[in-house]
C-alpha cells in the first residue's frame, strides 16, 4: 500500500507581502478619475436638473419647485450648494430674488444635453421604461424636452414652424420651430405657422410620446391639424414607439 503523497504547506505571506497587497487598493482620493472628480461636484441627483431649468432662463424658488417637484428643504439646500460652487447666482427681481445660471453653470449644458439624449435614445430600452406612464406629466415639460427628442438627420435640412394649442389642465399655446437641425420652444402664438395642432394637454402628451398615434387621434377627433403636410413625428422621436427598422418589443402577458 503506497503512502499518500505529502504536499508542503502553503507558505503564508510575509508581513511585507501582505502590506504590498493592501497598498494595491487605493483610496478614491488617490485615483485620478475625471468622471469621479466631476461627479464629486455635479453628481447630486438634483444639481443638473436645476441647472437645466435655469439654462432656459432665470426662475424663482417657487417656479423651480413647480417645474421639478423638488421638496422645499431639498431645493433650498441644492440651490445653496450650487451658489457656493458658483454654478448659480441670484439677481433682484421686483421685491424678491430669482436664480440664474452663471457662465460656469452654462458650461455644463453639453453634459446635460448628452444625458438627456442618451436616456431618450438608449436608456429607455436599456432600463425597460414604460413610457405610457408619462402621459400624466405636464405638457410644458414635454414641450421643453423636444430639443432632446429631435431626430438629427430629419431636422438638418428642415425649416418648419409648429403652433401647439392645448386645452384643459396644463394647457396654453406654444411655438415649436425647427431650423437647420436646431429646435427652439417659446410660449405664445406663431406668426405664419406651417402647421397648427389643437388637442387637450393630456392627449397631446400621449401623441408626442408615441403612446397615442397621431393619425388615430385625428380620425377620432382628439387631435385637430391644419396647415401643411409636415408632422411632428417626422422630426421627433416618440419614445413609446419602436425606432425605424426596429421590431417592437413584445412583453409577455
Amino acid at each position: 500500500m503506497s503512502e499518500p503523497e505529502l504536499h508542503p504547506p502553503t507558505a503564508r505571506p510575509t508581513a511585507e507581502e501582505d502590506s504590498s497587497r493592501k497598498s494595491e487598493i487605493l483610496r478614491p482620493a488617490q485615483i485620478f478619475d475625471p468622471v469621479a472628480r466631476a461627479l464629486d461636484v455635479i453628481g447630486d441627483r438634483w444639481s443638473l436638473v436645476l441647472i437645466r431649468q435655469l439654462l432656459a432662463g432665470s426662475k424663482g424658488f417657487q417656479e423651480l419647485r413647480q417645474r421639478t417637484g423638488i421638496a422645499p428643504r431639498v431645493l433650498s439646500g441644492r440651490l445653496r450648494e450650487l451658489r457656493a460652487n458658483d454654478f448659480v447666482e441670484t439677481e433682484p427681481h421686483g421685491g424678491r430674488s430669482i436664480y440664474r445660471v452663471t457662465e460656469k453653470g452654462r458650461s455644463l449644458e453639453p453634459i446635460i444635453s448628452s444625458i438627456a439624449r442618451w436616456w431618450v435614445r438608449e436608456g429607455i430600452s436599456v432600463l425597460d421604461v414604460d413610457a405610457s406612464r408619462f402621459t400624466e406629466t405636464s405638457a410644458l415639460s414635454v414641450l421643453e424636452a423636444l430639443p432632446n427628442l429631435l431626430r438629427d438627420e430629419q431636422a438638418q435640412a428642415a425649416n418648419v414652424v409648429f403652433e401647439i394649442r392645448l386645452t384643459g389642465e396644463g394647457g396654453g399655446v406654444w411655438t415649436v420651430s425647427i431650423d437647420a437641425g436646431r429646435c427652439e420652444i417659446r410660449e405664445g402664438f406663431a406668426e405664419g405657422a406651417d402647421v397648427r395642432y389643437t388637442a387637450t394637454a393630456r392627449d397631446w402628451c400621449a401623441i408626442a410620446l408615441g403612446v397615442l398615434g397621431a393619425k388615430d387621434a385625428v380620425k377620432s377627433g382628439r387631435l385637430h391639424k391644419e396647415g401643411g403636410p409636415q408632422a411632428m413625428d417626422q422630426f421627433f422621436y416618440q419614445i413609446a414607439r419602436p425606432r425605424q427598422n426596429e421590431k417592437p418589443i413584445i412583453k409577455p402577458q
